[in-house]
């Protein structure tokens, strides 16, 4: 970008940010930049979505403007290895939702539709709903390796669920008098006396066919305790402060933290909840003053808080009191559930947060086990006589506001 330009895009001494968005494909990745002020398209490029056309794409943006920020449908699969390459190299990056893309397109100001034109739709639907609006992207190993092992187990118990309705078949078209009670294809008793009154019989194809599922059901069960063994280690090592919560076992905690996908990337709870859909959506208008429910979000995510909800309310008596009171305003069941889910995104929030250790300036360096904390409703700054703090700070749990 030539001098005169850089000097044309600088207002009162701050370089003017650009926004660049991609739509990324299993073979090729194209970028639209557009600036963060008209939304003016400025350039595009695609290249193989491979590592070298990664740095290739990073040059060219740099080339750009020093002030840029990377805007990525939130198609992982596709985009991850991208992400990641950007992230590792000190870029911000934030994740535009599908759901954005809908209402982007069509507004869009070219007709048609392309690579090109989806990532400027792309880098414009960040701009319209706000760059600091949007979930960051950052580097989380850990939460990524407990995600992988969440979907793989229910994976596992999609393709056996599968499998037991194909063997629940099969025998009763050989035994329609055999009663095999619901959800009992799954354990050791039932599966032993399958297995056995198969032995038994008259080696037919549909015999073969029972027994070969007989054995993939019983290697996938095996399967799927490992991996909520597995998952309940890594949950404890993560975030043990997760499991103490009552009501949060270890696959609600391992959900949770698969899908927030990192806690800190959140800049306050409301965001969280938002993307979650557990905060309401305002419906006023005129002298009516109304919410109505957000279905859109992660739904995933929306699930897992909605689990923790039902099992606080059975269990924990504090939230248990908060639904009968929500239920004696005159709201229903679900309704009430919902408000407490919206709380619930709130603690989880706070949960999760990093703890950030602090230096002092006498010695200067890191005090990695002792944390400082702010009560809730604090400013994120203070102005102690002998603590530097270094960022925000999370904090204590024993500071949490109470339901209302």
């Amino acid at each position: 970008m030539s001098a005169e330009v850089r000097f044309a895009n600088t207002i009162e001494g701050t370089m003017r940010m650009i926004v660049i968005g991609t739509d990324s494909h299993m073979k090729t990745h194209t970028c639209g930049a557009v600036d963060a002020l008209t939304a003016a398209a400025l350039d595009e490029l695609t290249v193989p979505a491979r590592t070298p056309g990664f740095g290739r794409l990073l040059r060219w943006a740099r080339a750009l403007d020093s002030e840029r920020v990377w805007a990525i449908e939130d198609c992982r699969h596709v985009s991850g290895a991208f992400e990641r390459f950007l992230i590792a190299r000190g870029e911000r990056v934030v994740r535009v939702a599908p759901k954005y893309m809908a209402g982007a397109r069509r507004s869009a100001r070219e007709r048609g539709k392309s690579d090109s034109i989806d990532a400027l739709s792309i880098a414009r639907a960040a701009l319209k709903e706000g760059i600091e609006s949007l979930p960051a992207a950052h580097l989380d190993g850990d939460a990524l390796d407990i995600r992988l092992l969440v979907d793989h187990r229910e994976d596992l118990i999609a393709a056996r669920g599968q499998d037991q309705q194909r063997l629940r078949w099969h025998l009763h078209d050989m035994w329609p008098e055999l009663e095999i009670p619901p959800g009992v294809l799954d354990s050791d008793k039932w599966l032993g006396k399958i297995s056995r009154r198969l032995a038994r019989a008259e080696k037919t194809a549909r015999v073969r066919i029972a027994r070969e599922l007989v054995r993939q059901i019983t290697t996938q069960t095996t399967r799927i305790r490992e991996l909520e063994i597995e998952l309940t280690g890594l949950v404890t090592s993560y975030a043990p402060q997760l499991l103490a919560e009552r009501g949060c076992g270890a696959l609600t905690a391992a959900k949770l933290i698969g899908e927030i996908a990192g806690a800190d990337r959140f800049a306050t709870d409301s965001k969280l909840a938002r993307t979650s859909g557990a905060a309401p959506i305002p419906a006023s208008s005129g002298n009516t003053t109304r919410h109505r429910l957000d279905r859109g979000g992660n739904r995933q995510l929306n699930c897992a808080l909605h689990r923790l909800a039902v099992n606080k309310g059975n269990w924990d008596p504090d939230a248990a009191a908060y639904l009968a009171r929500k239920q004696a305003e005159g709201k229903s069941r679900k309704e009430a559930l919902r408000c407490l889910k919206r709380h619930l995104a709130r603690r989880v929030w706070k949960l999760l947060r990093s703890p950030v250790p602090v230096t002092t300036p006498l010695t200067g360096r890191l005090t990695p086990n002792t944390v400082q904390t702010v009560p809730t409703g604090a400013p994120t700054m203070m102005p102690l006589p002998q603590i530097t703090i270094t960022r925000n700070l999370r904090p204590p749990a024993n500071s949490e506001k109470p339901l209302t």
